[in-house]
This record gives C-alpha cells, structure tokens and sequence, in this order.
C-alpha cells in the first residue's frame, strides 16, 4: 500500500459536488435510459441516486435522523423526479454547507440504515460523490474534470476504497481493477471501487 493510502484524510465535499452539478446541463433527456458503469442504475436510477444520497447525507451532517437517513439505497431503485435539473444542485449545496460545520462530523450519525461516526460518514459522502460524478461523465459522454473534482477528494476515495486490515472496505463496490502504479489519481481511484477507467457506454 502507498503511503498516500495509510491514513483518511479529511477533504471539503465541495469540488466534487460542483463537478457533477456542472454535468446536468450536458444530460439530454433521451440519456436517461443509458447504461452506467453501476450495473442496476440507467443514468435516470443514477441521478435519482445522487438525489437521495444528498439528501441523506445532508440529513446525516445535520443530524436529523429519520426516513431520510434510515432508507437502504439497496431496498429499491430510486426513482427520479421531473425536476431534477431543478432539484438536484440546490440539493448539492446544502450537503457541502452541512458538512463544512465541525458539528458534523462529531459524534455518531446514520445513512443509509446505518450508524456510524461522523467522520467516516463524511467521507463515504464525498466517495459517493466522486466515484457517481465519476459515472456521471463517463455515461453521458462528457469529461469528468479531475482538477476540478479536487485532488484532496480523489485521495479520500483512493484512501477509503484501498483495502485495509482496520476499516473494512465498503462492499458495495466490486473487486478492484488492475490499473498500472503510475496511472493516474482519478483511474487509480475509479479502478479501486470496481470499475475500468476506459470504460465506454457500449461495453
């Protein structure tokens, strides 16, 4: 293991979240039912899952803990609303303001039917959204701008997603793809939850 996959470092959700709001104006409504590198989601489930999991995570910052943050997201498949272009970046929003107060990521929260510290909720909320905005790009056909997403976040996925023998690595993601040493942040990240960095719609 590098030493960048040692420790969990702390990163603001903020990059990540303007990277996958500056994607929906390049979403056309006949892509909503185009495969995603997540086997289950079409781009519409995707984005419908970017909704609920703002949501919950916003809610779990804050910790108002309820429907919103005890619903498995594997209980079934989201549905998306009509105004999701709408909804979504104000949803964004609110979950980077919610988790830039320290209260946060004290103490315990839920998220998705599950308990766990803030601090580690805080950074399953900013893995989920690179990994998704990740998805996002690459399943409608636009550039995931690594710059932009924020190398401090592309280490906290790498970090959180490399196998390790004191935090279990979430097993919602499938078994990491070889990629070379010296291959790039984002491809080493994006490998390390399951998926091919070249991946394309049609494969």
């Amino acid at each position: 293991m590098d030493t960048e996959t040692k420790t969990m470092p702390t990163a603001d959700l903020g990059p990540a979240a303007r990277q996958i709001a500056a994607l929906l104006d390049g979403i056309e409504e006949k892509q909503l039912t185009d495969p995603t590198p997540c086997p289950d989601y079409a781009v519409r489930e995707l984005l419908a899952h970017l909704v609920g999991l703002s949501t919950a995570f916003r809610d779990a910052a804050r910790k108002d803990l309820g429907p919103t943050t005890d619903s498995s997201p594997a209980a079934a498949l989201p549905v998306l609303g009509d105004d999701w272009r709408e909804a979504l970046p104000p949803l964004l929003d609110e979950l980077v303001t919610a988790w830039r107060d320290p209260a946060a990521r004290q103490g315990m929260t839920r998220a998705g039917g599950v308990d766990l510290p803030g601090e580690v909720a805080a950074m399953v909320a900013l893995n989920e959204l690179v990994v998704h905005g990740w998805d996002l790009a690459r399943s409608t056909g636009q550039a995931y701008e690594a710059d932009e997403a924020d190398e401090a976040s592309l280490r906290v996925s790498l970090a959180m997603l490399t196998p390790r023998d004191d935090i279990p690595r979430p097993d919602i993601f499938g078994p990491p793809v070889p990629v070379p040493s010296d291959a790039p942040l984002v491809d080493r990240a994006i490998a390390m939850s399951g998926r091919r960095p070249d991946w394309q719609p049609g494969d």
